[in-house]
């Protein structure tokens, strides 16, 4: 559906993420994968969604002036913020063990930033989801830990894999943001691309 309605622009996924890279798959778009490294660092005073979008930004600017007349760059950012802290990547396995034990029976946020780059200008979308644990066990999560290691993933787990199956109680929101992308509001900024 949208390949007519992008048949103007070359559309540039610059994301590593398999995941979200099989979203652009599902949107039955052609598209390219470029990747330019980032140093993922933002200033400590930014709080919640301002952390993605910044991010979701930076990751753009290596492309500055390489962009043609065309082409649009889609970058994009996700964070957990759990108890006004951004959970990141983690940085080992202990990390992990302390990020979902800290989540366990609560709320957190799971946010992510699409920003989408042409040559002369950016424009950001964002999307948080409220994702519910169950009571998770040390067991529970050292068996999720041992078996599925999400060394990759926000926060620590994939809602997409077992933990997500035996240990999520609620979500509010978008689900495919939760994996990485909300790709509802990507489509619709695609599709309305002029």
């Amino acid at each position: 559906m949208l390949r007519e309605a992008l048949k103007n622009y070359k559309i540039i996924l610059a994301s590593g993420s398999p995941r979200r890279q099989q979203f652009f798959r599902d949107l039955d778009i052609d598209f390219e994968i470029r990747l330019k490294e980032v140093d993922e660092v933002y200033p400590p005073d930014l709080q919640s969604a301002q952390i993605t979008e910044y991010l979701a930004k930076l990751k753009s600017t290596p492309f500055d002036g390489l962009l043609a007349d065309n082409e649009i760059l889609v970058t994009s950012d996700t964070i957990v913020w759990h108890e006004g802290k951004a959970l990141g990547k983690p940085k080992d396995y202990q990390d992990a063990f302390e990020m979902l034990r800290s989540m366990s029976g609560k709320t957190h946020e799971v946010i992510t930033s699409a920003c989408f780059k042409s040559k002369n200008a950016a424009d950001v979308v964002t999307e948080t989801t409220l994702v519910t644990f169950h009571a998770l066990s040390d067991a529970e999560i050292k068996y999720y830990l041992d078996h599925y290691y999400p060394a990759d993933k926000a926060g620590s787990y994939g809602i997409q894999e077992w933990i997500g199956f035996v240990g999520v109680a609620r979500i509010e929101g978008s689900y495919p943001n939760v994996m990485g992308l909300p790709i509802d509001k990507v489509y619709q900024y695609l599709k309305n691309l002029k």
